[in-house]
């Protein structure tokens, strides 16, 4: 059984966490993508990789209140747009999603927070913490005991050492 998803933006992150639900999905079937979720009109009623933009976030939210949820915003000229959406949105944690797409490994004793957003190719080894809704984009590797609080943002490529905190 499937349990529906929203995802919160519709941009270039948005997509990507798209093409991991459907990697997800491939070796498991774990999520119905209902839609994204996007405030910009010129978004909305699009399709996105085949997959709709609804509507504004607190109205496709509410529309969808069984939906899972994980916000898939933020670029270089506005970081802060996960930690004011999950603020403006208002849901319990355990409504948000976490996804881990199936090319990436997480060691069993790493943990990884609700809403966050593990791509292919990341690579988390022992006892590594990574908070609530983070974002680890392509080829990423953090190693034993590192620590990436809330709301952060790993570029593809980046290498952490043991006992980093971000």
């Amino acid at each position: 059984m499937t349990e529906p998803l929203v995802i919160v933006g519709a941009g270039g992150f948005s997509r990507e966490a798209a093409e991991a639900v459907r990697a997800v999905n491939d070796a498991r079937p774990t999520w119905d993508l209902v839609g994204f979720a996007d405030d910009d009109p010129a978004r909305q009623g699009k399709l996105l990789e085949g997959v709709p933009v609804l509507g504004p976030v607190e109205e496709v939210v509410s529309a969808h209140p069984g939906a899972r949820l994980v916000v898939c915003t933020g670029r270089p000229d506005d970081y802060f747009s996960r930690p004011r959406l999950v603020a403006r949105m208002a849901v319990r944690a355990d409504r948000y999603a976490t996804l881990v797409h199936p090319q990436a490994s997480v060691g069993p004793s790493s943990t990884v927070g609700p809403g966050s957003v593990i791509l292919a190719g990341v690579v988390v080894t022992a006892a590594a913490t990574i908070g609530a809704h983070v974002a680890v984009m392509p080829g990423t590797v953090i190693t034993h005991d590192d620590v990436v609080g809330d709301f952060a943002t790993l570029t593809s490529g980046v290498r952490l050492v043991g006992s980093v905190t971000v």
